[in-house]
């Protein structure tokens, strides 16, 4: 009974060990190339400004856009316990101030989670438009790209390299650490549409 006990304990350790090493490599891997969209998540905002978090992603996207890598950046987040108005709001006020066209900038503020944010977002694109660069800080890229797939769509992600989150490796080891359970959870009970 102790080898069986012993042998499922030592599996789960490697297969943890496994996402972590998933997670971190998702956390450093940019993907970023031509798509049909680029997706913001959403992140804190403080009175109508974006945080530290959400305004590396927005800056990060603009640079995308930018790029031509996509013709429309969708700005993803709801309103907070709180809050008076969504992250995603607040995205599309600051990517527009930082010169970005508002026809190539859409709110999608239904979702308060990750997992609802994207199943906005598919419900959003049109047919045969799948193709996305996700965009999020880099302990994220795992899980979003899980969920993304199961929504049907073709995600490509794309860490925000100045997020003050990846400027301290204390806390970014914590949300790594966090993710590595995370990711396989969402992998195991989200369900596809």
């Amino acid at each position: 009974m102790r080898r069986v006990v012993a042998a499922v304990l030592g599996a789960l350790v490697a297969l943890w060990l496994l996402s972590l090493a998933a997670v971190v490599y998702g956390s450093r891997h940019d993907a970023a190339r031509p798509a049909d969209a680029i997706v913001v998540l959403g992140a804190a905002q403080y009175n109508g400004h974006p945080s530290p978090v959400l305004k590396a992603r927005l800056d990060h996207a603009a640079v995308l856009f930018r790029r031509h890598l996509a013709p429309l950046v969708i700005v993803t987040g709801g309103v907070g316990a709180g809050d008076s108005v969504s992250e995603a709001a607040v995205g599309r006020r600051y990517l527009l101030e930082a010169g970005l066209r508002p026809d190539a900038v859409r709110v999608d503020d239904e979702g308060r989670t990750s997992e609802a944010s994207l199943r906005a977002v598919v419900r959003g694109l049109p047919a045969g438009r799948r193709r996305v660069i996700l965009v999020s800080d880099g302990f994220h890229m795992l899980r979003l790209a899980i969920l993304a797939r199961r929504f049907g769509l073709e995600p490509l992600g794309s860490p925000a390299p100045l997020s003050p989150i990846r400027r301290s490796r204390r806390t970014e080891a914590m949300y790594l650490l966090a993710e590595s359970v995370k990711a396989p959870v969402a992998f195991l009970v989200t369900r596809s549409e």
